[in-house]
């Protein structure tokens, strides 16, 4: 695959020799782009060869010369569980989420029952805006096959392989669930939005429990999902109204325990990248690149867009998810 930035221009005449691809970008630039196998999403934020930057004059474009057929559409909310009856006989799916709609909600509450889910890699992330135009401005998804633009739905791209390749999807997640001085937590409602848990069995309100241990809301809470490792957020804390506002749904029932402290968050990140990621499709989370400052700063050689949670078949956090084409 090819990772490139490319001016609209650029990024059209691809578009116009056919070629499969996705997109992310400012919304102005990705509206100029005519029809075509692709779909895009709304972010400002990359890491690029030289490190993180925002920029609005360019599209970060990932391109699938070995991709045989591809297929564009727009999921309704609505009809999300049928997501896998657009899978190809033999390759990989593509996903895009608008940031604060009912897909992004509905996708990270029941993504994971969705029938068929699991039987062919599904990588994608959820895209945002400028973080000083949240509010003001709603994250886009766009579907290539008719230049449309959606605030909610979800952009699927379904990519079909020739059979000596696959694709390969891995998740980079620099935590650890911390240990005996993190109590487990437990949630007895899933949820975006949580007041009460149970902290090593006690009933407290999370927001008040958060302030007056000085829990660091950097760190997410962690659990453990048959052997993967899957972070939750924290994006609010609300003394006020009791609550505490998460950037994905705790599930109810799931043990969490708050992720062992890091020392220096760059330079963690970049212990855990090393030097992998060269001729890989990749996401990286937004809470990621302002809590380990990446502005400037290279995450090996992994590039991509700056996302607002990221998806490898399920919705995660503050994650790093890749996805390689190989030989099968």
């Amino acid at each position: 695959m090819e990772n490139e930035f490319l001016t609209v221009a650029e990024a059209a005449a691809r578009i116009a020799e056919g070629r499969i691809m996705v997109l992310a970008g400012d919304e102005a630039l990705l509206s100029q782009l005519p029809k075509g196998r692709w779909i895009g999403g709304t972010t400002v934020y990359f890491i690029t060869e030289t490190g993180g930057e925002e920029r609005r004059d360019k599209l970060f474009c990932t391109t699938f010369p070995m991709g045989t057929d591809a297929r564009p559409r727009l999921v309704a909310t609505k009809d999300l569980p049928q997501i896998s009856e657009g899978y190809t006989t033999h390759g990989f799916s593509l996903i895009l989420v608008p940031a604060f709609s009912t897909t992004h909600s509905e996708f990270a509450l029941h993504g994971a029952s969705f029938p068929g889910l699991f039987e062919q890699p599904l990588f994608g992330w959820v895209t945002g805006v400028g973080l000083d135009e949240i509010g003001k401005r709603k994250p886009k998804v766009f579907i290539g096959s008719d230049g449309s633009s959606h605030e909610d739905g979800a952009a699927l791209l379904h990519v079909e392989l020739p059979g000596e390749l696959s694709a390969d999807l891995d998740i980079l997640n620099i935590f650890e669930r911390g240990g005996e001085a993190n109590p487990p937590i437990l949630f007895e409602t899933s949820g975006f939005t949580v007041t009460e848990a149970l902290v090593a069995g006690q009933r407290v309100n999370l927001a008040e429990y958060v302030t007056r241990t000085g829990m660091d809301t950097k760190l997410p809470l962690v659990a453990n999902y048959a052997g993967a490792l899957i972070n939750v957020s924290i994006q609010e804390v609300d003394l006020a109204k009791g609550q505490v506002t998460l950037y994905a749904p705790v599930l109810a029932g799931v043990e969490y325990r708050q992720a062992e402290a890091l020392g220096n968050y760059a330079e963690a990140f970049s212990d855990k990248v090393g030097t992998s990621g060269a001729g890989q499709f990749s996401c990286n989370c937004i809470l990621n690149y302002l809590y380990g400052d990446m502005t400037g700063k290279r995450t090996g050689a992994f590039t991509g867009p700056v996302t607002f949670g990221e998806i490898a078949y399920v919705l995660l956090n503050q994650t790093l998810v890749r996805m390689d084409i190989q030989a099968a």
